[in-house]
């Protein structure tokens, strides 16, 4: 059995950033992905709020990523962890192919966006189609755009939408919003913004991108359409922590952490989308990955 310094279970930014700072440390690392590395961010045709950088692909920024922590050391693999466990002062990891033992254990598992489940959103995703209107927002100045989702993310989005848009529909589900009645009021009062209660989304329009949407009206059961140039889809992140649940303290399914980023048990650290937090950005999921990685080492240098 392999035994690492540290094993990384997540592949995306804040993974890679910990593997980052640990690798400059001097300590042996593992990153364990189950499916791409890059994370969510690698689908996002353009970056543009990284400091110092103008513009970058997401999946050149995780390429970049990733060539420089493997010029470091990193080994990989890519294997879905299906147990975690502690015995004295060592992990024990195991896989779907093999085990693998360490002393630290970063948990960078991300989320995953809770789609609308109809066809072609996974085609028109990053070409119309969007889920942070943080990231992607301003790529839709003077243009029409709409919000899909009535809790506070809906809202936040929705209000930041109308600094720039020229329009901005709010479609939900139901009859009302499930958010705070303060952003909620201050979303009524933007003149730019066009609240639509009570229907469900039935079809995208477009080819290449998304050019409109088809709804369904609940009440009356008639078809809305709508011309749009960009959709923001709010309706929830979905984290992966069941497994870890001995080890950790879960909120509402997330991680909960120290400013540390360390866990309850000692010499596990979780980083990233996957642990409770307010801000989720490439940025701030970068930062949780050195602040780990730097705490890790130092506990390391104890044993």
């Amino acid at each position: 059995m392999k035994s690492y310094d540290i094993i990384i279970i997540g592949g995306g930014p804040s993974g890679m950033t910990s593997a980052l700072y640990s690798l400059r440390a001097g300590k042996s690392v593992l990153i364990l992905e189950k499916e791409n590395f890059g994370g969510q961010i690698a689908n996002s045709p353009r970056v543009e709020n990284i400091p110092s950088i103008k513009e970058i692909s997401g999946l050149d920024f995780s390429n970049n990523l990733f060539e420089q922590i493997l010029d470091l050391g990193a080994e990989f693999e890519l294997e879905e962890v299906s147990e975690i466990s502690k015995e004295n002062d060592l992990f024990l990891v195991t896989t779907n192919y093999n085990s693998y033992q360490s002393k630290v254990v970063i948990i960078a598992t991300g989320v995953s966006h809770r789609n609308i489940g109809i066809a072609r959103e996974e085609e028109l995703a990053g070409k119309g189609i969007s889920y942070c209107a943080v990231c992607d927002g301003a790529f839709y100045k003077d243009r029409t755009v709409a919000v899909i989702g009535d809790g506070n993310t809906a809202l936040q989005y929705s209000i930041l939408l109308t600094n720039y848009c020229k329009k901005v529909y709010i479609c939900t589900r139901f009859d009302k919003f499930f958010g705070d009645k303060v952003l909620a009021d201050t979303l009524k009062k933007k003149e730019n913004a066009e609240i639509i209660h009570n229907v469900d989304l039935i079809e995208f329009k477009g080819e290449k991108e998304l050019s409109g949407l088809v709804f369904d009206n609940k009440k009356t059961n008639d078809k809305l359409e709508l011309d749009v140039d960009g959709l923001f889809i709010a309706v929830g992140q979905i984290p992966h922590n069941d497994i870890f649940s001995s080890l950790v303290d879960l909120d509402k399914g997330y991680i909960v952490t120290n400013e540390r980023k360390e866990t309850k048990t000692i010499g596990l650290y979780a980083v990233g989308d996957c642990t409770k937090k307010e801000i989720r950005q490439l940025t701030t999921a970068t930062s949780d990955g050195s602040i780990a990685a730097i705490n890790a080492c130092r506990y390391l240098d104890t044993l």
